[in-house]
C-alpha cells in the first residue's frame, strides 16, 4: 500500500531532541517526502528528583514515542542511540544509523580550563553511572553530585554556581552551536564513551515497509558496524542502566575495528575499572556483534560477574 500522508516523526521536545528530529526530517525531505514532526513529553523528562538507575534508566526517554508508532500517530522515532535499550520491543527495529557526531564526553565549567585544574573537593555534576566510576578513578578526590534535566537546564544549574563542573556529552552541545562550553574534551581511551555515544538511531515499526529504502540510504556503514558491536558488550553482560559500562569502537585501517570496553562498580563507585580491548576484521554485522561479544568475555575474566552482582 502506497503512504500517501506526510511521513511523522515522533520526538521528545527538548531543544536537542528537536534539532535532532529536523536534522532527520531535512534529510527525508531531501529525498522527495513529506514529513511532520510530533513533539512529545516522556517520562524522563518529567522525572527529574531521582537518577535514571532508579526509575527505570535510559528507555524511559523512547517508551512513548514507541507507543506513538505503535498506534499509528507517528512512523518513526529519532533517538540519541545511547539513549536506546539494548533490546526494542518486538515489532520495534532500528532502521538507520546516522554518522557519528564526536563520541566524546566534555569537561564544561566557568571557572576551570580542564579536569586537573578542579581543586580537591570541587563539585561535579554528572548522572551517568559509567561517567561517575571513570571520574572517581581519573580523580577519587573531587565530589561527584547528580544533575538531572535536558542539556539546557544543567548548563543553567552549572551557570547557577551548584557545580564547579558537569559532565555531558560533545556531540549535544555542538549541535545546538554550545561547543565554545568545552573547557575540554576526554579522549576515548581516558574517558571511554558509552555504546552508541554522538549516532542518532531511527526506530520505526518493523512492518512498515515504505521508510526502509530511504532510511537504509541514509545509515552510515562505519558508524552502524561500530555501535552494533559496542552495544553486544552490553546485550551479552545483561546490559542495564544501572551497569556502568563503557564502550567504544573506532576503525583502524583495513576493516579492523578496535573496541575497547570498560566496567565500573555500579556501588563501590571508587573500585578500579575492569577494562577490556579487543579488535578484528568487521565487515558483516555478525562479525560486529562477535566483537562486541569478545570483549563482554574479556570483562568477565577480569570480573565483571563480582561487579555485577550489585546492579
Amino acid at each position: 500500500m502506497t503512504h500517501t500522508e506526510p511521513f511523522v516523526i515522533a520526538t521528545r521536545e527538548s531543544r536537542l531532541a528537536l534539532w535532532q528530529a529536523e536534522h532527520v526530517q531535512a534529510l527525508l525531505q531531501a529525498r522527495g517526502l513529506q514529513v511532520s514532526l510530533l513533539g512529545m513529553t516522556t517520562r524522563g523528562d518529567q522525572i527529574l528528583d531521582r537518577t535514571l538507575s532508579k526509575v527505570g534508566g535510559k528507555g524511559l526517554f523512547v517508551k512513548e514515542l514507541e507507543t506513538a508508532l505503535e498506534d499509528g500517530r507517528a512512523q518513526l522515532a529519532v533517538h540519541s542511540l545511547k539513549d536506546v535499550p539494548m533490546e526494542l520491543p518486538e515489532g520495534f527495529v532500528l532502521a538507520a544509523v546516522l554518522e557519528r557526531e564526536d563520541p566524546r564526553d566534555a569537561l564544561v565549567s566557568p571557572r576551570y580550563a580542564s579536569l586537573a585544574e578542579l581543586p580537591a573537593g570541587a563539585c561535579v555534576g554528572t548522572s551517568s553511572l559509567r561517567r561517575v566510576t571513570q571520574l572517581r578513578n581519573l580523580r577519587p578526590d573531587l565530589r561527584v553530585e547528580p544533575v538531572r534535566g535536558n542539556l539546557d537546564t544543567r548548563l543553567r544549574k552549572l551557570d547557577e554556581g551548584q557545580y564547579d563542573a558537569i559532565l555531558l556529552a560533545a556531540a549535544g552541545l555542538k549541535r545546538l552551536g554550545l561547543e565554545g562550553r568545552i573547557r575540554q574534551r576526554f579522549g576515548v581511551d581516558e574517558m571511554i564513551p558509552c555504546a552508541g555515544q554522538g549516532a542518532l538511531g531511527i526506530e520505526i515499526r518493523a512492518e512498515h515497509q515504505a521508510l526502509r529504502p530511504h532510511l537504509q540510504a541514509m545509515t552510515d556503514a562505519n558508524t552502524h558496524l561500530a555501535v552494533v558491536a559496542e552495544r553486544a558488550v552490553s546485550r551479552a553482560l545483561g546490559g542495564s542502566c544501572s551497569m556502568p559500562l563503557a564502550a567504544h569502537a573506532v576503525w583502524n585501517g583495513a576493516g579492523q575495528l578496535s573496541l575497547t570496553a570498560a566496567l565500573g562498580h555500579p556501588v563501590q563507585t571508587d573500585r578500579p575499572l575492569l577494562r577490556a580491548e579487543v579488535a578484528g576484521p568487521v565487515t558483516d554485522l555478525a562479525a560486529a556483534e562477535t566483537l562486541g561479544r569478545q570483549a563482554a568475555q574479556a570483562l568477565q575474566e577480569r570480573g565483571a560477574s563480582d561487579y555485577l552482582q550489585d546492579t
